[in-house]
C-alpha cells in the first residue's frame, strides 16, 4: 500500500499541484481586471454625470441672475 502511495502523491505534488496553482491564480488575475474595468466604467459615468449637473447647475444660476437679480447675497452662507 505504502508502495504505491508514495509515487501517486508525488505524481500529484509535481504535475497536478503547480497545474491547479497557475490556473487558479490566472483565473484570480482575470477576475480582478474585470472588477477594475467596471469600477472604471462607473467612475466614467460618475464623472459624465456630475458634468451634466454642473451644466444644470451653471443654467439655473443663469436663470436665477436674471430673474432675482440678488439671490446670492440672500443665500450666501459665511
Amino acid at each position: 500500500m505504502e508502495d504505491t502511495l508514495v509515487p501517486i502523491v508525488a505524481m500529484l505534488s509535481i504535475f497536478v499541484a503547480p497545474l491547479w496553482l497557475i490556473l487558479h491564480y490566472r483565473d484570480r488575475r482575470r477576475l480582478h481586471e474585470i472588477e477594475l474595468q467596471k469600477k472604471n466604467v462607473n467612475n466614467d459615468e460618475l464623472h459624465a454625470v456630475a458634468e451634466r449637473m454642473e451644466k444644470r447647475i451653471e443654467a439655473l444660476e443663469d436663470i436665477l441672475d436674471t430673474e432675482a437679480p440678488g439671490w446670492r447675497k440672500r443665500h450666501e452662507h459665511s
